[in-house]
């Protein structure tokens, strides 16, 4: 009897753990960011200043990441592949690291042959970086699609195969609008 009650209470816990797990990370009933204009955040490239805006007309995949997490590591390479395949079509990856130690940032981009643009956000809440959090992100990876007018079109959390068949017709939909 002892067994079964510790095998019910052990299945719920893990019944527990997996529902919340699988729960989608923002509230049910909340407003959907598509359609609202992405935040202005000041950042460098290639020694540059730059803002956001600085991309209006392009269509900006912004990436929040970080080169301890693991999942992060694991779509880096299907980044590197859409960057190649929209920067002709008017598109363009934007990396915003929260690595606090920029050595270790330039030796992940170094590793890991990253070819788009990236920027060090240093977290200085828990592991969040300070544009990251203005965006509400809680978590990374966490993607933001905007398009060519500088709104949000789209808002993934977690990695992505980038060059999934689902996200090609994606980018290619989102490309051809002017």
């Amino acid at each position: 009897m002892k067994r079964k009650i510790l095998t019910g209470i052990t299945l719920g816990a893990v019944a527990g753990l997996l529902i919340l797990f699988a729960s989608p990370s923002y509230n049910q009933g909340e407003p959907s960011l598509a359609g609202s204009t992405a935040k202005q955040f000041s950042f460098q490239e290639n020694g540059k200043q730059m803002q956001l805006s600085d991309l209006r007309g392009k269509v900006v995949v912004l990436n929040f990441w970080a080169s301890w997490c693991p999942p992060c590591v694991e779509e880096t390479a299907s980044l590197n592949q859409l960057q190649q395949w929209i920067a002709p079509r008017g598109g363009t990856i934007l990396g915003v690291s929260a690595d606090t130690d920029a050595a270790t940032y330039e030796q992940f981009l170094k590793d890991h042959g990253v070819i788009f643009p990236t920027y060090r956000d240093p977290a200085e809440k828990g592991n969040l970086s300070e544009i990251g959090l203005s965006y509400g992100t809680s978590m990374y990876p966490d993607t933001y699609i905007i398009d060519r007018q500088g709104k949000i079109a789209r808002k993934l959390v977690g990695a992505q195969d980038w060059t999934s068949p689902e996200m090609t017709a994606y980018f290619n939909s989102l490309l051809a609008k002017n």
